[in-house]
């Protein structure tokens, strides 16, 4: 697994965040992260497409990772994007 640093710059942002508005929140956040990027490694083709890539939506946080599989078949995480925000920002992006 490879994680571009932007997309590692979006999750310790998020988490900052969250941590401001409660330390369990910003744990949570992390925890709900950590399972994403396990769950995304163990079946990365499971996941839908998503703008030319896959999206991973976090069930209790307004998240998705967004990753792709390398030609080499390892995951790369592309962007950890809040769901709001304008989508494919992230699509220049290659590790």
């Amino acid at each position: 697994m490879r994680v571009h640093p932007e997309a590692a710059r979006e999750a310790r942002a998020a988490r900052r965040w969250y941590s401001e508005y409660s330390k369990d929140a910003g744990e949570r956040f992390v925890a709900a992260y950590r399972q994403a990027v396990k769950v995304i490694a163990d079946s990365p083709a499971r996941w839908p497409s998503y703008l030319g890539a896959r999206r991973y939506h976090m069930r209790r946080f307004p998240y998705s990772v967004i990753f792709d599989v390398a030609a080499d078949g390892v995951v790369e995480i592309l962007a950890v994007t809040h769901d709001r925000r304008g989508p494919g920002y992230w699509r220049r992006r290659s590790l």
